[in-house]
């Protein structure tokens, strides 16, 4: 298994890469602080003091403004291969009292941010409903269902996908290639180096196989998707970690 096009795209709008937001018949992009909440409605947080602010007032009579939230990939490490870009659209409005209240709860569980606290002073909540939903990669722009969006979760390797990288780099690599050489059928010593771990998701590994910078690589995939980053090691034990190591999902 691998992440459908609607899971890759909940993971990266989630809030934990940077996004730009692109507003119709106004100048822009503007760059937005972000996240998105258990529906996959998206959460703007922005200062009142800000060009964003300002274009997100809606027109006299009007209650939404429509705006796009455009996502790149950042991957975690040098020659890891990007997840693509992602553009999710819809109608934000600012959010009030009750509503205010329970969003700031829903951006705090993914950016635990003290600026929440100062809602209705010098920030503002916005939120849309996502009503268009794309996803580019490799040049080919995907349309995918918005009802699919919604179904779909984040990836909770996510988070911590750079500090896992960084334990298969330093915690007993000897032991990670093993691991990586039994899985895949490989002699124990070949030519171009050892597999590496370039990418992690819930179903799996992506292995870079030859020398630094070539492209050839294979999917290792997981016995059975995981929960979060705590089940790793349950494969690699070398890699265990206590629990509150890693990120909030």
């Amino acid at each position: 298994m691998r992440p459908s096009p609607a899971e890759i795209v909940r993971t990266l709008v989630a809030g934990r890469l940077p996004g730009l937001v692109h507003l119709a018949r106004r100048p822009g992009p503007h760059h937005a602080r972000h996240v998105t909440d258990p529906d996959g409605r998206v959460l703007l947080l922005v200062p009142v003091a800000s060009h964003l602010g300002g274009a997100l007032q809606p027109a006299a009579g009007g209650t939404d403004v429509a705006v796009v939230l455009d996502v790149l990939d950042l991957p975690p490490a040098a020659g890891a291969p990007g997840l693509g870009r992602a553009w999710v659209s819809g109608w934000a409005a600012e959010l009030h009292d009750d509503e205010a209240r329970r969003a700031a709860v829903d951006f705090a569980a993914v950016e635990p941010t003290g600026d929440l606290l100062d809602v209705g002073g010098r920030f503002r909540l916005f939120r849309f409903e996502v009503a268009e939903v794309r996803w580019e990669r490799a040049g080919v722009v995907y349309r995918i269902d918005p009802g699919e969006y919604a179904e779909a979760e984040p990836d909770p390797m996510h988070p911590c996908e750079a500090l896992l990288l960084a334990d298969f780099a330093r915690h007993d690599p000897a032991a990670v290639t093993d691991y990586l050489r039994r899985q895949l059928g490989l002699t124990e010593h070949t030519p171009d180096g050892p597999p590496r771990v370039v990418r992690i998701d819930r179903y799996g590994l992506v292995v870079a196989l030859g020398r630094p910078g070539a492209r050839r690589r294979v999917r290792l995939a997981f016995p059975c998707p995981l929960s979060g980053p705590d089940e790793l090691g349950r494969l690699l034990p070398p890699l265990r970690r206590p629990a509150d190591a890693y990120p909030p999902r």
